[in-house]
């Protein structure tokens, strides 16, 4: 079935060409030109052959991700009228900072209507070096991992950091502040950052947050949403107090930790002040080596992809992590890049990688190692012959390392 040129991603729906499509599907089952639709509506309990309009409507309606047409339509009328009324981001004014893990939603907040402005905390805490130290030192740190992982400019990623971190640090009681935030690890690490380096609570501090969004597929972030979804995200929007800070402050400092055992209780309990935290950090929790393979979540799934469906281009790999793969997806194209050089470098490689300018069109192939692993006949950290980082937790070759189960149990491999 054809779908909305808006439809399954950026949440924007075209009720006019949905409405035209539902007509179109009923004049072809009428015609008997639409054995396909005919089925699944007799699948769904609509045996025909006097199909109504609503039929094909339902299904349209179900193609998009909602129970029924009304609920669509009624969607539908809920974002239109964000897009056209002003009252619809009431709360919003000059005084408003809007915080986010990076600029991708800055340019349609204006055109949402939003006149607040816009900061960014861009720092990929879900990657690198993250231990526990002083500030000052914790960004060095950081700084030469950025410098290195995406080939920038020292002092660019040194003044880049200073920036971003100076405006969180010159946060203070008369701020008015809100952020938005996904699910996954990456904007759940940017929150707890943000809210355990606050120095006091400013007056005004909200979330907009969300996990899924009603007509979207598969929703990653709020980076892929259209304007008029952002505004109607806007009323959504709820206060945090000092229970969010106690709790993001907890789970900062599990997270920099170099054992784990903190931030595992943490990922399998439930956090009230900050609901989608939990989750976020247990999924972070398997970028550790696994017990049984010695391979984090995301090498697992790269390596058992390429096992089912032969040699491929990195970009492929990568969309389908981003589109299927990953149960919640944390990485950028840059950073999946970084992850994956460990993967194609050193005597005893992952991938068999085919040289070319452009990393996305890079074929990758199971090199035999990998094929090994994947058959339980070799495990990867008797291999591993680079140093890498999982918050404050330091994996490094031929040292005891941690490990993690399916499940979230951690124990040192010794």
């Amino acid at each position: 079935m054809p779908t909305s040129p808006s439809s399954r991603h950026h949440g924007r729906l075209e009720i006019a060409f949905l409405r035209k499509q539902a007509k179109r599907l009923l004049k072809a089952l009428h015609s008997g030109q639409a054995p396909a639709v005919a089925l699944q509506l007799a699948e769904l309990g609509i045996a025909g052959p006097a199909y109504q309009l609503a039929d094909t409507q339902w299904l349209v309606a179900r193609e998009q991700g909602f129970s029924s047409w009304p609920k669509l339509k009624a969607h539908a009328d809920a974002l239109d009228f964000a897009a056209r009324n002003p009252q619809a981001r009431e709360g919003d004014s000059a005084q408003v900072t809007h915080w986010r893990c990076g600029n991708d939603i800055q340019h349609s907040l204006k055109v949402a209507g939003f006149k607040g402005g816009f900061q960014m905390l861009s720092d990929p805490l879900a990657m690198g070096p993250v231990p526990a130290l002083a500030p000052e030192a914790l960004l060095a740190e950081r700084a030469k991992f950025i410098t290195r992982a995406f080939n920038l400019q020292p002092a660019d990623a040194a003044a880049r950091l200073a920036h971003e971190y100076g405006a969180l640090w010159a946060i203070d009681a008369s701020s008015e502040v809100v952020l938005w935030c996904e699910a996954d690890a990456y904007d759940q690490l940017f929150l707890i950052r943000v809210l355990a380096g606050l120095g006091t609570l400013p007056r005004r501090l909200e979330l907009v947050e969300a996990a899924s969004v009603p007509g979207v597929e598969r929703f990653i972030g709020v980076g892929q949403l259209a304007p008029d979804v952002l505004a109607w995200l806007w009323p959504q929007r709820r206060a945090l107090g000092e229970p969010a800070r106690v709790v993001a402050k907890q789970a900062w400092a599990a997270y920099c930790a170099p054992a784990p055992q903190a931030w595992a209780r943490l990922a399998a309990s439930p956090t009230p002040a900050l609901p989608l935290l939990g989750p976020a950090m247990a999924r972070q929790l398997q970028e550790l080596p696994g017990e049984a393979d010695g391979l984090s979540l995301t090498e697992r799934l790269t390596l058992q992809y390429l096992a089912r469906r032969g040699p491929m281009a990195a970009g492929q790999v990568f969309a389908w992590l981003m589109e299927q793969g990953d149960p919640l997806p944390w990485l950028g194209d840059m950073m999946f890049e970084a992850l994956s050089r460990q993967w194609v470098r050193g005597t005893t490689p992952l991938l068999l990688e085919t040289p070319g300018p452009v990393w996305a069109q890079r074929q990758w192939r199971l090199a035999p190692l990998a094929e090994r692993i994947l058959a339980g006949q070799a495990h990867w950290l008797d291999h591993v012959q680079a140093e890498r980082w999982v918050g404050g937790v330091r994996l490094a070759p031929g040292q005891p390392c941690w490990v993690v189960s399916p499940e979230g149990a951690v124990r040192l491999r010794c």
